[in-house]
């Protein structure tokens, strides 16, 4: 049986970085393929090297890549020392291989695509735990993805 290809939603904050940690330790298993999924804003993406890449996201970037400065600089990203931790131990461990993929624009409909254009099994998202009128006013990248996606998304919050 092949691997799942796994999404987790990352933009390098506590919250993605819960998520990823809910993932690695609840979700993956031995053949699977976890695929970081990040979204540059729209605002950041001026190189001109970033604009191939914005309609179908960057090519899938392989971990020993990722890991390395000079590559995610040339995709606008630089992934803390944490997030990268947590990714290589979750390899070694688990033997499970580790992408990323980056995209260019709106995050949340940027993170709706990528689950046919990787393709994705199963996405899991972090959540900032906005209140009721917060998330009126400023919306909620995750509770748009539950509802737009066409594959089953999991919410971690922060704190769990």
């Amino acid at each position: 049986m092949a691997g799942r290809n796994i999404g987790v939603a990352v933009d390098f904050s506590s919250c993605s970085k819960a998520a990823l940690r809910w993932a690695s330790t609840n979700l993956t298993r031995n053949g699977d393929q976890l695929i970081l999924i990040h979204v540059n804003n729209s605002s950041q993406n001026e190189q001109g090297a970033m604009h191939l890449w914005e309609q179908s996201g960057s090519p899938l970037i392989p971990l020993v890549e990722f890991s390395n400065p000079h590559v995610t600089k040339t995709y606008g990203l630089s992934p803390d020392k944490e997030t990268l931790e947590i990714l290589v131990q979750l390899a070694k461990q688990r033997g499970v291989e580790v992408f990323a993929k980056i995209f260019y624009g709106d995050p949340t409909k940027k993170l709706c695509e990528s689950v046919d254009v990787v393709p994705l099994s199963c996405l899991v998202i972090g959540s900032r735990g906005l209140s009721t009128l917060k998330r009126a006013l400023m919306g909620s990248v995750s509770s748009y993805v539950v509802n737009h996606a066409a594959c089953p998304v999991t919410v971690v919050k922060e704190n769990m």
